[in-house]
């Protein structure tokens, strides 16, 4: 909930770059500040050693195939859409967290399972009443769509290849990884003439968006997500994406947008269905002792 929670405090920052900033250099610069800000962390938390036998390989390719790329393709679909379709199009996470652990664990299907993934799907796609500006659908939701089965692959990948570390050195070897493989294509794209950022319309609001959408909403929520992963399980966290859409409707109320209780109700069917699945709130009746 929490990684969630900082993830979508992301959202609004990346609207204030998106214009002015293509979506591969900034992709670039929002993971390479990611990675930036954790290593530091990492080395006095776990010493030198940590980082020295870390595979680092082995993070380019986790990195950059499922977080880098996986990130690069949200910013193009929020570029075509908005920030309220992104996030409800990521309700489609706990189908495809729920599809990963059955293919590739054995994981098999139960009816609270079941039903706290209908109720999470149905709170991510209820915002979709209660969004004022519309929804913005066609190759930006496909680019989301593909983003978020790259990203649920990705986490995936980042405690299971290297299931050694803690949380935070998971994370930051992929991010590395992924900073590295997205500033090597920002580097051959500009080579080749492809766009670059609007320099003259950056100023300090969107540095400091940009702070925010790499260390609050990439490299602070990725280490409680992989976190939430390496305890739950990749199927059972994604149901907390689903809540997604009220807190990006806080956080644009506390900017002094208009307060909407279809979100809010949302958010707590989108509740409502991870305490099920969790086993949190039981189902069924139980049959009465006979006298």
């Amino acid at each position: 909930m929490l990684s969630m929670l900082v993830w979508a405090v992301g959202l609004p920052a990346a609207d204030l770059l998106i214009g002015p900033v293509p979506a591969l250099p900034l992709t670039a610069a929002r993971i390479a500040i990611a990675a930036i800000f954790l290593l530091p962390l990492w080395w006095i938390s776990e010493g030198s050693q940590a980082l020295r036998a870390a595979h680092w390989g082995k993070g380019f390719l986790v990195g950059g195939g499922g977080l880098g790329l996986g990130a690069f393709m949200l910013l193009l679909g929020q570029a075509k859409t908005n920030m309220v379709t992104v996030a409800v199009i990521s309700a489609a996470m706990p189908v495809v967290g729920i599809a990963i652990e059955v293919v590739l664990d054995g994981r098999k299907m139960s009816l609270a399972l079941v039903l706290g993934v209908l109720l999470s799907l149905a709170g991510g796609v209820m915002v979709l009443r209660g969004d004022g500006d519309g929804l913005g659908w066609g190759l930006g939701a496909l680019w989301c769509f593909g983003s978020i089965v790259l990203y649920t692959l990705g986490s995936r990948m980042s405690v299971s290849a290297f299931p050694d570390l803690t949380p935070l050195g998971r994370t930051t070897v992929t991010l590395t990884g992924a900073a590295l493989a997205t500033s090597l294509a920002a580097g051959v794209n500009a080579l080749l003439g492809g766009a670059g950022p609007q320099w003259e319309v950056l100023g300090l609001q969107e540095l400091g968006a940009l702070a925010v959408f790499a260390i609050g909403g990439l490299a602070i929520s990725q280490v409680l997500w992989i976190m939430a992963i390496g305890s739950l399980g990749i199927a059972m966290s994604s149901l907390h994406i689903n809540a997604t859409p009220f807190y990006v409707m806080l956080i644009l109320f506390a900017m002094g947008g208009a307060w909407q209780w279809t979100q809010a109700f949302a958010a707590a069917v989108v509740g409502l269905g991870v305490l099920i699945a969790q086993g949190i709130l039981p189902i069924g009746w139980r049959r009465a002792p006979e006298v």
